[in-house]
């Protein structure tokens, strides 16, 4: 039930990469702005908010009135900052935040402002400052708490009250130890008021109910986590558990109102984690388990609408939908049954009531998607189907390529998921991007329409996307086992998925190893661990010095203090007790072994990944007869904010896979007729 390799009719495409750049949709398809960015209906469904930057140069929000004959109203629109984040108070008040998504507020460097605004584009208010002071012209009251404060929770409004106050957390320093502390802010005049409760102090996770009541907390002391939660018709907050950062024995999913609290956890005799309710009186998770998806961890969000849970949305190969509700079950099936061949994600107002308002997005593998509004209309005796839009008008399905998920067996035995997204039509063998997911301690993919994935399927290559272990997602163990294994068993399972579809027949021996952030270390470490079998390497952002990584340098500013204090020494490595294994794997010492082209591009404000790895590689690479293709890009972080640049970036790495994944001798040299990637 948890499977859905959809089909959708497509186009036959030709299988050789310059063939099928021939009629490939431009790179703008792939890496422009989504014309729907963001949807949200209003508590009452009467109205519908959206974030786009069609037609204009930034992201912008817009409200639609839902009622019969309803306007479409222009509410935020700047010239120097993009909206995101929006969510609404009330039913006449929205928060958003403003960001300049083209610079590297975008990618860790600055945090967000919060604003607060009428549905009719007036009486805007900053209630969070960004760090770069941003003030708007049309903001009637420009000063707001300082930005080391975030939105913690917006509480559920309440029939016949207007909500106007939203919790923030105040983000801090406490003892050495990062904390977050709540507070109340008023949405309309910007007072702040103490927020009370009796809960242990300076946790750096709060749990609160749909009143905006803390119900659970997690706080960092002395290297540990230490839980607490208040159980239901208690007055005293008890302990869950005091572990080290990586051996919690349960994640914190949730809390009704009602004070349950819903817990992820690993059962015993189990591989993967399920999603269970946590027993105050046994004081352990309760079983059998709400959600339990075989093959996959549970990883979700419980759906409630004022204190009923409603169902779960969980993640398994694709993102599926678990109701409890039986009259939501019903629509379900309804929706898919309209929409046969998607998978449709419902978010609606009075669910399940004979008035229900939803947003419907209808999409797969091979479609962004496209949003329906649902309005039952128990009065007029028919209901009523719209369509909102789709997310990216340009992105014709029929010419998309199939994603589709194998398991196969690493060099140890050990179950490896991989991804493959092939151009349909293909005959035989392809050339081969092997494209290596960040993070690393993160799911890779999704079943769904993929960018980067779809990009490079357009032009005639077969993608291939290991779930290396180490990768969440997929069982404790298969996480674990990615323990202080970077250029070690980690990489081996990237060559081995390559290999395993050089076997099926997927992939020919042209292949080209890519990725972004820790994707562009695998990258860096397949080129020169298994340089036989990569003709070239595409990497950005890609962290290529293990030692800087893990000691720091007071030379090269990062947002890794924490990290590097808590989980760096177990996740890759101690810097004294590990230093030779660091030390061999760490790319820039290994510059003499790599002999394939490699293109290698880094954010000039990146804090994630400094700059200086980037430098530091490129100097390596030159100093052993072998200088990368680099570009850097100004006023970037951690990946591309500015179109220009996820476009130009899109360029280069067509430009450079067809010259070096030619078929026959066209390898030794530019492809004819192919210019030379730019500087």
């Amino acid at each position: 039930m948890f499977r859905h390799f959809l089909r959708a009719a497509t186009a036959t495409l030709l299988a050789l990469p310059a063939a099928a750049a021939l009629a490939a949709p431009p790179a703008e398809t792939f890496f422009n702005d989504p014309d729907i960015a963001e949807a949200v209906l209003s508590p009452s469904g009467k109205r519908l908010a959206i974030t786009s930057a069609k037609g204009a140069d930034r992201v912008g929000l817009v409200v639609m009135d839902l009622t019969a004959g309803g306007q479409l109203s222009r509410v935020v629109r700047s010239q120097s900052s993009d909206v995101l984040q929006v969510r609404w108070a009330n039913e006449d008040r929205l928060l958003f935040s403003l960001a300049d998504l083209g610079e590297a507020s975008a990618s860790h460097n600055k945090a967000l402002g919060l604003f607060a605004v009428n549905v009719d584009g007036s009486r805007m208010r900053m209630l969070v400052r960004q760090t770069t002071n941003f003030i708007t012209s049309d903001s009637t009251h420009p000063d707001g708490v300082h930005w080391n404060h975030r939105l913690l929770a917006v509480p559920e409004p309440r029939p016949g009250e207007a909500n106007d106050r939203v919790l923030l957390a105040e983000m801090g320093d406490v003892g050495g130890v990062y904390a977050e502390n709540p507070v109340w802010i008023n949405i309309n005049t910007g007072a702040t008021r103490t927020y009370a409760t009796t809960a242990p102090a300076s946790g750096h996770h709060w749990v609160v109910d749909s009143r905006g009541d803390a119900r659970a907390t997690v706080a960092l002391r002395n290297g540990r986590l230490q839980a607490h939660w208040l159980p239901p018709g208690q007055t005293e907050w008890a302990q869950l558990y005091d572990t080290p950062a990586l051996a919690s024995p349960f994640g914190i999913e949730g809390v009704g109102d009602d004070g349950a609290l819903y817990i992820s956890h690993v059962p015993p005799g189990s591989a993967q984690r399920v999603l269970t309710r946590y027993d105050a009186q046994t004081r352990a998770p309760m079983d059998p388990p709400l959600v339990r998806a075989p093959g996959f961890d549970f990883s979700g969000q419980l759906i409630k609408e004022g204190s009923t849970l409603l169902g779960v949305r969980a993640l398994v190969d694709s993102q599926t939908t678990v109701w409890l509700d039986e009259r939501m079950k019903k629509f379900q099936a309804q929706v898919d049954r309209l929409l046969a061949g998607k998978l449709n994600h419902i978010d609606c107002r009075r669910c399940g009531q004979p008035d229900m308002v939803a947003l419907v997005h209808s999409y797969n593998d091979r479609d962004p998607g496209k949003l329906w509004l649902y309005q039952a209309q128990p009065t007029a005796g028919e209901n009523r189907w719209r369509a909102i839009g789709r997310l990216r008008e340009d992105v014709d399905p029929a010419t998309m390529a199939g994603l589709d998920l194998q398991t196969i067996r690493a060099r140890d035995g050990r179950e490896l998921p991989v991804w493959i997204t092939r151009p349909d039509g293909a005959k035989g063998p392809l050339p081969a991007v092997v494209l290596v997911h960040g993070g690393p301690w993160v799911r890779g993919v999704v079943w769904q329409w993929n960018a980067w994935a779809q990009f490079l399927a357009s032009r005639g290559y077969v993608v291939i996307e290991p779930e290396f272990r180490g990768s969440t997602g997929y069982g404790e163990a298969h996480f674990r086992a990615g323990f202080r294994q970077w250029g070690q068993a980690m990489q081996d399972d990237v060559t081995d998925a390559l290999r395993w579809a050089q076997q099926q027949g997927l992939a020919s021996d042209r292949a080209c190893i890519a990725g972004a952030s820790y994707g562009g270390y695998a990258t860096l470490m397949g080129l020169a661990k298994d340089p036989e079998l990569y003709r070239c390497g595409i990497a950005w952002v890609a962290v290529s010095d293990l030692e800087l990584m893990v000691n720091g340098s007071w030379w090269v500013p990062d947002d890794s203090g924490l990290s590097r204090r808590l989980t760096l020494p177990e996740l890759v490595g101690d810097a004294t007790k590990d230093a030779g294994m660091l030390a061999a794997n760490s790319p820039v010492k290994l510059a003499e072994r790599m002999k394939a082209p490699l293109l290698l591009a880094y954010g000039e404000l990146d804090q994630r990944v400094p700059l200086a790895h980037g430098k530091r590689m490129r100097d390596a690479l030159a100093a052993a007869g072998r200088p990368p293709e680099w570009v850097s890009y100004a006023g970037e972080g951690h990946g591309w904010g500015k179109p220009a640049h996820r476009l130009d970036f899109a360029r280069r790495v067509e430009t450079f896979l067809a010259r070096h994944l030619a078929p026959g001798p066209q390898n030794s040299g530019p492809t004819p007729g192919v210019p030379a990637p730019g500087r």
